[in-house]
């Protein structure tokens, strides 16, 4: 999964439990665009950008350890993540992540400090290069302009 010569950098964009739900889930908190929609989305912008992105959701917390510990490998450059509810519960996943020393940039599509008190707290936001939450999907299109602008100035 290394960049190849044409390519600025590899990135990951990895999605938690319930985001393969994104546009029948909760619409008036979520959206309405599919979690397909929204990674068409993300290819279409790496691809101009000349980045080489993979997407990945799980609903499972020992798959997202190993994706993440796999990226690690491939040669990912930065991750874009959006743990969903495991935001408020996964020291192991926050622990892989340091692990793998991948820089990453946390996404909610919701405002996680306008919801329920035990959504205000994330295990990830201390540890990741920037957070971003309540934008919708335009959340991760921001998220990745700014990975590729640090690609393209490392």
């Amino acid at each position: 999964m290394s960049a190849d010569k044409h390519q600025i950098g590899s990135v990951l964009v990895l999605q938690g439990p319930n985001l393969n739900l994104l546009g029948t889930r909760e619409p008036e908190i979520y959206g309405k665009e599919t979690l397909d929609d929204i990674h068409q989305q993300l290819l279409s912008q790496a691809n101009a950008a000349q980045v080489h992105l993979v997407t990945y959701q799980s609903n499972h917390e020992g798959e997202m350890i190993d994706r993440i510990q796999a990226a690690k490998s491939e040669g990912v450059q930065f991750i874009i993540l959006n743990p969903g509810g495991y935001s408020h519960t996964s020291v192991a996943i926050r622990d892989a992540l340091v692990g793998v020393n991948i820089p990453f940039i946390e996404v909610h599509l919701s405002n996680i400090h306008q919801r329920e008190a035990f959504r205000h707290h994330s295990y990830f936001s201390d540890v990741a290069i920037g957070v971003i939450c309540g934008l919708g999907s335009i959340g991760y299109q921001l998220a990745l302009e700014a990975v590729i602008a640090k690609l393209k100035n490392k």
